[in-house]
């Protein structure tokens, strides 16, 4: 199976469309790791995939979770997912002391946004992945989304312009 991860689109319409897209081609489940920002950019994710959505610090309309609902699954603060035998907790990534502590757990992979930066980083056997975000005035690379492989393990960024 292959799962998409995408975070902080922060109601870019024309990038946040483009990796929901992008994912319809190629992916069963699509995990964002929060700052959709309002429910019409959350709209883009009702495709035929599976949708699972954390808050992040930049979500403030609270009928988001609602929206989300509808179509998929979403929680306020840590999401705790398994799929074929992978343990995967998701979190926006705002504190990074939550972050470290559940790299320290037992997950297969921790799933986080917030910086706006790639990350891919095994932590003894904990895999932490942020897929970046839209681009900050002070980065160089611009918007990106990975793809994980259940089967391989293997993470896949993608840019998205």
């Amino acid at each position: 199976m292959k799962i998409g991860i995408v975070s902080d689109t922060h109601d870019n319409i024309e990038l946040a469309e483009k990796a929901s897209d992008f994912f319809s081609e190629t992916v069963e489940k699509v995990i964002h790791c929060g700052d959709m920002i309002a429910p019409f950019t959350a709209e883009l994710f009702d495709r035929e995939y599976d949708f699972y959505a954390v808050r992040g610090n930049n979500d403030g309309e609270w009928n988001l979770k609602s929206i989300v609902e509808e179509f998929g699954r979403f929680e306020n603060n840590v999401m705790e997912l398994e799929f074929e035998g992978l343990s995967i907790a998701v979190y926006h990534g705002t504190e990074e002391e939550i972050v470290e502590g559940l790299v320290e757990k037992d997950y297969d992979f921790v799933f986080r946004g917030h910086t706006h930066e790639r990350k891919l980083e095994d932590h003894d056997g904990t895999v932490e992945v942020n897929p970046g975000g839209i681009k900050l005035p002070d980065q160089n690379e611009g918007f990106s989304i990975t793809v994980l492989d259940t089967e391989t393990k293997e993470i896949e960024f993608h840019s998205i312009e």
